[in-house]
């Protein structure tokens, strides 16, 4: 099969798919980026937390019958368990360079999914999307389900306010500053740690953010990380270490070669993003939009 004997429709149809895959590769892969750009550590449990948010909004969802509680609930508690995680597990490691915090997240990552396991179960909870999100909508190219416009939409306004808090507040332009030199920033009597704290915070909210809104596309198991975390790494990587647009081109980039992919050829769907990585790194090492020491 080949992209050029495929309807035309048929081919739209899987890019707005892509795009809708892309959004969730979006907010996992920003938030793996915000905590790279400000602390240059490689978060190894990010797959975890993306998770264990689907894991916390499928019980509150159970536990209260309101998707958009558990919408807002379940990653502020995965973000509450990033400022813990900070807090008692990173910051002693500060200064002993870059192995240390990436081991240590790596078998935190095993703690978390086996503390899933044992409290969940190891088949996975079922999950779909609420009520008001099920079914499909004409928009002019055929039938799209309404959940994945929805995805596309809520991801674009989230988007836009990690923007404007990183480009328009004074906490973003202390993260773009903490970013170059740290050591200015505290200089100007600003408690740097207090700051890396609530970027490790934010990037562990978005994904479990990620997570629950991901979580009626694929199901909740507690495996459903460890794919999504190298995929998280290729659109940060692609998109250039520490830059939030380069995040969100690459993500779309990497959903759409996922989506198209998987219509030509499933077998080479997790071969192509790293071709893709490959491709991109060959012509701009330091990915797409990346720039040393920013984050902008």
């Amino acid at each position: 099969m080949t992209l050029a004997s495929l309807p035309l429709t048929l081919v739209a149809l899987q890019v707005v798919t892509g795009i809708a895959l892309g959004a969730i590769y979006v907010l996992v892969g920003i938030g793996l980026s915000l905590i790279f750009g400000l602390m240059n550590i490689v978060n190894f449990a990010h797959g975890a937390f993306f998770m264990a948010g689907a894991y916390v909004g499928v019980f509150l969802y159970g536990y209260t019958g309101n998707f958009w509680v558990s919408l807002v609930v379940a990653p502020v508690a995965i973000g509450l368990l990033g400022l813990a995680v900070e807090r008692v597990l990173i910051r002693p490691l500060y200064g002993r360079g870059p192995d240390d915090p990436l081991l240590l997240t790596f078998g935190l990552a095993y703690v978390v999914v086996e503390s899933v396991r044992i409290l969940f179960g190891l088949t996975g909870l079922p999950f779909s999307a609420p009520p008001p999100l099920r079914g499909a909508v004409d928009i002019g190219i055929g039938y799209f389900p309404l959940y994945r416009l929805f995805l596309i939409g809520f991801v674009g306004l989230v988007v836009l306010g990690l923007w404007l808090l990183i480009e328009r507040t004074r906490f973003g332009l202390i993260i773009r500053a903490g970013a170059r030199d740290p050591q200015i920033v505290q200089v100007l009597g600003i408690d740097i740690g207090r700051v890396w704290l609530a970027v490790f915070g934010l990037g562990c909210a978005l994904a479990g953010l990620a997570g629950i809104l991901a979580a009626p596309l694929q199901g909740v198991t507690p495996e459903m990380g460890v794919p999504v975390l190298a995929e998280a790494f290729v659109v940060t990587v692609v998109g250039g270490m520490g830059s939030l647009a380069g995040a969100v081109l690459a993500g779309l980039l990497v959903g759409i070669v996922v989506a198209m992919t998987s219509l030509i050829a499933p077998d080479l769907t997790k071969m192509a993003i790293f071709a893709v990585m490959a491709l991109v790194l060959l012509v701009r090492p330091r990915g797409l939009l990346g720039r040393a020491g920013a984050f902008g």
